[in-house]
């Protein structure tokens, strides 16, 4: 005959399984959240969100503006400083120190392109460079992107000035002049040069 046991000694002493219930969320929670969600709104409604996207980091052109005209670099471009712009527009591919990424981005230091002839260095600035390309003996295949459109003379200038002077380069400044002029001379370009294919004759 089959008996009817009741909760053994160890069943007892179990806890039993907890339940969510219906307890209410907590006001702090509440409270919390609609905080966070009124800051999010108020913060995006207060945002300037008219920032130029070429200025890379979000800086206005204003800020890259040394803290006296003869603050910046001897030559072209001495009201803008140098450093501050390769850092806004360039130092995310060729990196802090010019060393470029392997295989990737091609070094600015001890380049033969940024020490070589102005007007090249100028020119691939201004219109970009895609397709194979070979810097200190290295083989690259990617592209730059041109920044004719993204920056006066005088900004240029100073960035390239810095870029001939950092990292082992010691060539001489780049003047506004010398941009302005070889804006000029290749204002009817609308494509970017073709690496290797255009650029080895214009070192």
């Amino acid at each position: 005959m089959n008996r009817i046991h009741g909760p053994n000694a160890q069943e007892t002493r179990e806890h039993p399984e907890p339940q969510e219930g219906n307890n209410p969320v907590p006001w702090v929670v509440i409270g919390l959240t609609a905080f966070l969600m009124l800051f999010g709104i108020v913060y995006i409604l207060r945002s300037n969100l008219t920032i130029a996207p070429e200025l890379g980091d979000g800086r206005e052109l204003a800020e890259l503006r040394a803290a006296s005209p003869g603050a910046g670099a001897a030559g072209g471009g001495a009201a803008v400083d140098g450093a501050a712009a390769y850092t806004a527009r360039c130092a995310a591919c060729h990196q802090a120190g010019g060393t470029g990424l392997p295989g990737v981005f091609p070094p600015l230091a001890q380049s033969e392109y940024v020490t070589g002839k102005e007007s090249t260095l100028i020119a691939v600035v201004l219109h970009g460079i895609e397709g194979p390309l070979t810097v200190k003996g290295q083989a690259y295949n990617g592209s730059m992107p041109a920044f004719a459109a993204q920056v006066d003379d005088a900004e240029l200038a100073a960035l390239l000035t810095h870029v001939r002077s950092q990292w082992g380069n010691s060539a001489g400044p780049i003047s506004a002049e010398a941009v302005a002029a070889a804006r000029a001379d290749t204002a009817d370009r609308n494509k970017p040069y073709q690496g290797d294919a255009e650029l080895t004759a214009l070192k």
